[in-house]
């Protein structure tokens, strides 16, 4: 007789089924397991044995054989322990066989029976639904599942004793609660920034059309400060935007407690990154920095010091909104819809541009530096701006009369609902923000009077700007006239928006 549990496999967010299939029959004693699995999968067998036996179990004196179909698709991770255990409890009657037909089981074992959290509940709980499928997954993972629908079956057991007490009818397990995490108590408020005023302008116009921003300026300037305000300003994540982030987070490991946030994510990788960790990839194809600030903001500091092929790793991520990690024998995809905000010194002194100072190795320092980032990738930055030190008398000035995050997250929310109306009367409701929206609607939610085309053109042509420069001047300029409530996009909107293209031509330059 075999025993069939239903498990999943993960590719990227997607949850494949993969049937666990348990026979018993005569010879030698041991227990195998066949379906290609990876060296967690296979120390499963010592950890279902000492499970079971703890739970007062023994394993028959037969041949177990375990398999894990499709035979050809790779098997990763320790979340098949339960339900190999589960199959073999099934083949031994210790279980109903049939009550676990209508349920997608997953979760890990410990030696003494317990079940402990795993990666991936929520996309499996998120594909038992779409299968018409209840889930079992360990109790820690219980508050993360239940976000995958009200009328899903789940079961959530702190123990293999009690998942076997439920299905006899001797203990009762009730369906787990899902739950918001509380958001954090920030202290950072853009009131604490003295002085910048212009570049906390160029923040809010980032923040509301989510728009890739790049600020450049000497040590000490508040470039990290501003940055690290950006989430202040930014409105909670939408139910959709919050289950694929929590879905890429739990695929990650990093859901703590089961708990989702409504926060959008704020990911600062140090420039020690590698591209595996950027992008994603590594053995198990893990999501990278890129995927786990899906929605979010993607800080990167230090701008330069980064990898040249770490960066320019980026540069497919920031057009489809994707990571596509390809291998010999797989293939990836992870959601990176991310707004990347950079910052950097003009040089490696520095200095470079600061009155009274002198470069020692002269105008080459700042060059060579900003020809570190490439041309393409510099081209898909919208807003780029020059952040001065902060003078004295801005320091000493007292900070009472300062705008807060606070009131210019209102305008930011406000100028995002009018980009998600307009967008769903187009119907494109995927698109919620002016900076994703695909080239070939640009011009017809920005459409240009006969000054402004005059404009533009002669701006195009001065500047020498890509294609893919004009329709981001004019992504800018839409989200700035959405911030002042207007239907049509202006000159003085132009204006501003190509202003902000034009502080990043030398940079554009040095790295040609």
């Amino acid at each position: 007789m075999v025993s069939r549990v239903r498990t999943v496999a993960f590719q990227g967010v997607e949850a494949v089924p993969v049937d666990v299939q348990v026979m018993i029959a005569p010879g030698k004693m041991g227990m195998q397991i066949v379906g290609l699995p990876d060296k967690a999968v296979a120390e499963s067998r010592e950890r279902v044995q000492a499970a079971l036996h703890a739970s007062g179990l023994s394993m028959p004196p037969k041949k177990v054989t375990i398999n894990l179909a499709p035979a050809d698709l790779p098997k990763e991770g320790s979340h098949y322990d339960l339900p190999i255990a589960l199959g073999l409890m099934a083949a031994l009657g210790a279980i109903p066989a049939e009550a676990l037909g209508a349920f997608v089981v997953l979760g890990e074992l410990s030696l003494d029976g317990t079940i402990t959290p795993v990666a991936g509940a929520l996309p499996a709980a998120i594909g038992a639904h779409a299968d018409n499928k209840g889930l079992i997954c360990p109790h820690g993972c219980g508050p993360e599942a239940a976000w995958a629908g009200s009328d899903i079956e789940i079961l959530a057991p702190r123990s293999l004793i009690a998942l076997a007490n439920h299905f006899r009818g001797t203990q009762l397990l009730s369906r787990p609660e899902a739950r918001i995490r509380p958001p954090a108590l920030s202290t950072l408020d853009l009131a604490d920034i003295k002085g910048q005023e212009t570049a906390k302008r160029a923040l809010e116009v980032a923040a509301a059309g989510g728009h890739n921003l790049l600020m450049v300026g000497p040590p000490g300037s508040g470039k990290s400060m501003l940055a690290q305000r950006i989430p202040s300003i930014l409105p909670p994540l939408h139910p959709r935007e919050l289950l694929e982030v929590s879905m890429i987070a739990s695929i990650a490991g990093e859901l703590a407690d089961g708990q989702l946030t409504d926060r959008r994510p704020f990911r600062a990788p140090h420039h020690s990154a590698s591209m595996a960790a950027m992008v994603g990839g590594g053995l198990r194809v893990r999501p990278g920095e890129a995927s786990m600030a899906h929605h979010g903001i993607l800080f990167l500091d230090e701008f330069p010091e980064f990898s040249p092929a770490v960066l320019d790793s980026l540069r497919q991520p920031l057009e489809s909104g994707e990571c596509v990690i390809a291998r010999a024998n797989n293939r990836v995809s992870y959601p990176a819809r991310v707004q990347l905000v950079a910052a950097m010194n003009p040089c490696r002194c520095g200095m470079a541009g600061e009155p009274g100072f002198q470069c020692a190795r002269g105008p080459r320092c700042q060059s060579d530096y900003q020809a570190r980032i490439s041309g393409p990738l510099l081209d898909r930055i919208d807003l780029r701006i020059n952040v001065p030190a902060v003078s004295a008398a801005d320091l000493i000035r007292p900070s009472a009369g300062a705008e807060t995050s606070a009131s210019v997250a209102v305008r930011v929310a406000r100028a995002r609902e009018i980009q998600q109306a307009r967008f769903a009367a187009l119907g494109q409701s995927s698109t919620t923000t002016n900076a994703h929206c695909a080239a070939s609607i640009v011009d017809t939610i920005a459409a240009l009077d006969a000054r402004g085309s005059s404009l533009l053109r002669d701006a195009s042509e001065k500047l020498q700007f890509s294609a893919r420069a004009y329709h981001r001047v004019l992504r800018v300029a839409r989200t700035l006239a959405d911030l002042e409530g207007s239907d049509a996009v202006n000159r003085i909107h132009l204006a501003e928006a190509i202003s902000y293209r034009m502080a990043g031509e030398g940079q554009m330059r040095a790295a040609a």
